[in-house]
C-alpha cells in the first residue's frame, strides 16, 4: 500500500498569535524575538509576512531586522502562550490519526495510510478546522513520505496547499533548486554548484559513486535517494493517546435517523482502524451529537473488555444513538474510544 503522508506547518506562527492577542497589529509588520527590544543582541524567531516584505527572516539580527523595518512591531517571544496554541492544534490532529509526529511547536507529519478517507479529504479538513477554531492559518503538503510532503508545503506557503501523487513526484522535484532537500545547506549547495548541479534534476543525473565522490558516502546515497523522491523515515510519535474519535460535520444539518446511523458505522470503522494501527484498545466509548443550534450532547458505555472489532464499536455506538433526541435536526456525530491500554 502506498504511504499517505501530510505535512502541516502554521503560517509565521508566533507572529500570527501575536497579532491576534493585540487585534492592533493585525495586517501591520510584526517581528517576533528576544524581549522584543530590537535595540538589544537577539534574533529575529518569526515575522509575520507583512515584516518579510522588508526582507526580514527568521534567524536574522534583531537589530539588522530593525533597520530594514523600523516601522514593525517589535514582541518578547512568549513559549507559554506558543504552547498553549500549539497543543491544541496537535489536539486537533490527532482526531484524525494518533501518528503524529511534531517538528517544534507550528508544524507536524500524519500518516494516514490506512484511513479510510482520502488525504486531500483530511488535510483540507484539518487546514479549516485549524483556520475556522483558532483563526490560524496552516499550508498543507501531502505526499508518498516526509520528505515530498515537507517540500510540497515549503513550496506553497502561506496557507497553501499541494497534493503530490506517486507518480509525480520526480516531475514535481525535478526543477526545484538542490537546497529543497533535507540536509543541503549553503557550504553543501555550493560544493554542487561548483560541480555543475543545481537543480534536483541536475542532482538525478548523477551517478550514486559521483556523489560519494562530492559529499562524502553517506550523505551521497543520500542525495542519490532525495532526489528521485525516495524517503523510508516513519512518521514517529511519542505521544500516549488518552483516546481515538473521530467525528463529521455534516454539509446540512439532518434528521434522517437512518442516515446517521450509517454515518455512526463509518466512524466507527475508522476508529477501528486508528486503533488497529496505534496499536492500542479501549473499553469505553462516547458518542457526540451536536445539533442545529450549537448545543453539544455526549453519552457513553464502558464494556468489560476491549472492544476487539469495528462491528462491536459500532454496535455500542448505535445503542447510544437511540439515546439522543433525533427528532432534532444535526449538525455534527462523533465516535471515540477510551480508556486506553496497549494491545497485546
Amino acid at each position: 500500500m502506498a504511504r499517505k503522508v501530510i505535512h502541516i506547518d502554521m503560517d509565521a506562527f508566533f507572529a500570527r498569535i501575536e497579532q491576534l492577542r493585540h487585534p492592533e497589529l493585525m495586517d501591520k509588520p510584526v517581528v517576533v524575538g528576544g524581549d522584543g527590544d530590537p535595540r538589544k543582541r537577539g534574533v529575529v524567531s518569526t515575522a509575520s509576512y507583512e515584516a518579510r516584505k522588508y526582507g526580514i527572516h527568521s534567524a536574522m539580527p534583531l537589530r539588522t531586522a530593525y533597520r530594514l523595518c523600523p516601522k514593525a512591531a517589535f514582541v518578547a517571544v512568549d513559549i507559554p502562550a506558543y504552547r498553549e496554541v500549539s497543543e491544541r492544534i496537535m489536539s486537533i490532529l490527532r482526531e484524525y490519526t494518533p501518528l503524529v509526529e511534531p517538528m517544534g511547536l507550528d508544524e507536524a507529519f500524519l500518516d494516514v495510510t490506512h484511513s479510510l478517507r482520502p488525504a486531500e479529504e483530511i488535510g483540507l479538513e484539518i487546514k479549516r478546522r485549524i483556520k475556522d477554531e483558532l483563526n490560524i492559518y496552516a499550508t498543507v503538503g501531502i505526499g508518498p513520505n516526509k520528505l515530498v510532503a515537507k517540500i510540497a508545503s515549503s513550496e506553497s506557503k502561506p496557507n497553501g496547499f499541494t497534493v503530490v501523487s506517486e507518480e509525480d513526484v520526480e516531475k514535481f522535484l525535478e526543477d526545484l533548486p538542490v537546497r529543497a532537500l533535507w540536509g543541503v545547506g549553503p557550504k553543501t549547495e555550493n560544493r554542487l554548484r561548483e560541480a555543475g548541479i543545481q537543480t534536483v534534476k541536475d542532482l538525478r543525473m548523477r551517478e550514486s559513486d559521483d556523489l560519494c565522490a562530492l559529499a562524502g558516502r553517506s550523505f551521497g546515497q543520500m542525495l542519490f535517494r532525495y532526489s528521485r523522491g525516495l524517503d523510508e523515515s516513519p512518521v514517529v510519535t511519542n505521544w500516549e493517546p488518552k483516546s481515538i474519535s473521530r467525528e463529521v460535520t455534516f454539509q446540512r444539518d439532518t434528521s434522517d435517523a437512518d442516515y446517521m446511523k450509517n454515518t455512526v458505522e463509518s466512524l466507527s470503522k475508522d476508529v477501528w482502524m486508528q486503533l488497529q494501527q496505534s496499536t492500542y484498545s479501549g473499553r469505553t466509548i462516547t458518542l457526540k451529537l451536536r445539533y442545529h443550534n450549537f448545543s453539544t450532547h455526549t453519552k457513553s458505555t464502558t464494556s468489560a473488555e476491549p472492544f476487539d472489532s469495528a462491528a462491536e464499536i459500532s454496535a455500542f455506538a448505535q445503542d447510544l444513538l437511540l439515546m439522543f433526541d433525533l427528532r432534532r435536526k444535526v449538525r455534527l456525530i462523533g465516535v471515540r474510544v477510551s480508556k486506553l491500554e496497549k494491545s497485546h
